[in-house]
């Protein structure tokens, strides 16, 4: 996707790239040490509990194993839109995912700039999820290939053809359409929550199609932290224990 997005860049950068990556991919690197924590509680692992359990509402529908990977597939889709809504509801969960909306420039390594407090919280709901539903470890495993991949894509400053993105968005989120969310306008912000499929923000209503301003001319970020700060590994640590 970086290769991409240096052939076909959609803006022009606000930061150096250099220190935002620094900051970004090392957010990733204590994001992984965090989860390590949690032990043998991962998304898959969980899968398998569940149907060593017979736990889940999934295997009861005895559904076609093709059909239940692409069911398992959408709702855990369907749950991470849920979570990221929430995560700008809840004010404790927002204090941690507002360090992934504080960076200034957007590209695909925003794709994997969390906060390890809420890459641990993101993996607990998810096994919780997966127990709930008791979905095969194969859709799991597909899941998690298609999320992270997703993340990379459609947060990549990435130009596509008009015509292409919108053959694309009409069923999967593509740049152009997430990059609305990481607006400095709140109501855009507010919005396009979705990560993998774009259906979910139409059902709910919480669909922009186009920004207020042009794809490649929007600010990104969060309208208070229009500085160099965001691209600083310790900062962006630190900032969820600010008032």
């Amino acid at each position: 996707m970086s290769v991409l997005e240096a052939l076909a860049p959609l803006r022009k950068r606000n930061q150096k790239r250099l220190d935002r990556w620094i900051a970004n991919l090392g957010l990733v690197v204590l994001g992984s040490l965090a989860i390590r924590i949690l032990g043998p509680f991962t998304a898959v692992v969980a899968a398998g509990f569940a149907i060593a359990n017979g736990w889940g509402i999934i295997p009861i529908l005895n559904l076609p194993f093709y059909i239940e990977i692409i069911l398992s597939v959408a709702l855990l889709d369907l749950a991470l839109y849920g979570q990221h809504v929430a995560s700008h509801k809840i004010p404790f969960i927002w204090r941690f995912h507002r360090v992934h909306h504080a960076d200034r420039d957007m590209d695909a390594t925003t794709g994997v700039r969390f906060h390890p407090v809420e890459s641990v919280l993101s993996m607990l709901y998810k096994c919780v999820v997966v127990i709930m539903l008791g979905p095969a470890v194969i859709a799991v495993v597909v899941f998690e290939i298609i999320l992270n991949a997703s993340a990379l894509f459609n947060h990549a400053n990435l130009r596509l053809p008009r015509w292409l993105d919108g053959i694309l968005r009409m069923l999967f989120v593509t740049p152009d359409m997430h990059s609305v969310h990481h607006s400095v306008l709140p109501n855009e912000t507010n919005s396009n929550y979705g990560f993998f499929l774009s259906i979910w923000d139409k059902i709910f209503s919480s669909y922009i199609a186009h920004p207020k301003l042009k794809p490649d001319s929007i600010n990104i970020g969060l309208p208070i932290y229009q500085s160099e700060k965001p691209s600083s590994l310790s900062w962006s640590l630190k900032l969820p224990f600010k008032k």
